[in-house]
């Protein structure tokens, strides 16, 4: 349970979404019954037949920023860089604040070289080891606002296109600071939330800044060696309260969108359940979650198809057993749902 060829599976490259579904909750859905194994192959707006009065859906409401800008150096190479967010630490020379960065092709560069941007703008590679750039004083807000675009995955294997503009957020993000979206919630519409509320089913809301290292490859042979990107959340008081008062009622479910969201509500499950106050809380998470783990806010978790060998596969894995997920992944392949970011969804109970 704990060897990292344990959390892997086969795709055929087809079954990769390189486009959202056409319209939002139109996208599948499978439901996995935990207490029987039992699949449901729906779509995902049909989750109005599965969320009943009293369950609490807990969404993530950060907003993927353009953080994906491309440059050339003085030699009229191309160079891709992927802003992740500020350093911890300042470095000798740097000019202004420095970021840590995604650059390809990092090996042909030199530390202190300049890349030009568009608009007259300049990054400088400020420390090829760590992947730490400046922008010539200016901040990575500035920088992404004027020149930036929203960075589609890896594996989508085309160029970024004017929909992906509004189809990679969610129609509720809302605090900017990811640079990868919760994928669990692109399927919400407006309509399919007004449907689920007119039914009693409330809905609450953290913030989870999801970064590059979530949906990294885990390289340790094994798994427990792994240590996952730091991420920041956010749980207001708004949402502390909704889930304490659906766990004492015990008449509700506290439904995840999302690992980002299990993974914050798991981290603050103390404060949560254990404390007395109701003040939000806001801090650095570096929680792992795999076989075995307790989980102690979670009932419920609407995911999508995750890479192999990633955390997030890990983590669903733990919640509804290693054995069950990858059943449930063959189902899917055999079924020919749409898998990543821009894929169908699971609905786990």
């Amino acid at each position: 349970m704990h060897k990292l060829s344990d959390y892997d599976y086969q795709l055929p490259e087809g079954l990769i979404a390189q486009d959202p579904a056409e319209e939002r909750d139109r996208a599948r859905l499978l439901v996995v019954e935990r207490s029987t194994g039992r699949y449901r192959d729906e779509t995902f707006a049909r989750l109005l037949d599965y969320a009943k009065a009293g369950d609490l859906l807990v969404f993530n409401d950060t907003r993927v920023v353009p953080a994906r800008l491309l440059g050339r150096r003085s030699t009229g190479g191309v160079v891709e860089i992927l802003v992740l967010g500020p350093a911890s630490l300042k470095r000798p020379g740097q000019n202004g604040p420095v970021y840590e960065a995604l650059i390809k092709p990092l090996a042909r560069l030199k530390e202190g070289e300049e890349i030009l941007l568009e608009k007259g703008l300049v990054c400088r590679l400020i420390d090829a080891k760590g992947r730490l750039v400046d922008f010539a004083g200016r901040t990575a807000d500035e920088v992404m606002k004027m020149a930036g675009v929203l960075p589609l995955p890896p594996y989508v294997r085309r160029s970024f296109a004017p929909r992906d503009k509004i189809r990679y957020q969610t129609v509720f993000a809302k605090y900017p600071g990811a640079v990868a979206a919760p994928t669990a919630g692109l399927h919400f519409t407006h309509r399919l939330l007004q449907g689920l509320r007119r039914r009693g089913v409330r809905t609450a809301f953290l913030t989870l800044h999801v970064g590059y290292g979530t949906f990294s490859p885990v390289r340790a042979g094994d798994i427990r060696e792994h240590l996952v990107h730091e991420e920041f959340f956010r749980i207001p008081s708004a949402t502390v309260k909704a889930i304490r008062r659906v766990k004492q009622q015990g008449a509700g479910r506290v439904i995840a969108v999302g690992t980002t969201v299990v993974r914050a509500l798991e981290d603050a499950a103390p404060q949560i359940l254990d404390d007395a106050g109701d003040r939000e809380i806001r801090r650095m998470s570096r929680l792992f979650v795999y076989p075995p783990f307790t989980f102690r806010i979670t009932d419920a978790m609407i995911t999508n198809f995750h890479l192999p060998r990633t955390s997030l596969l890990m983590l669903v894995a733990a919640f509804a057993g290693r054995q069950r997920v990858l059943e449930a992944y063959r189902h899917a392949v055999e079924k020919k749902y749409r898998f990543y970011s821009y894929g169908d969804a699971m609905f786990i109970v």
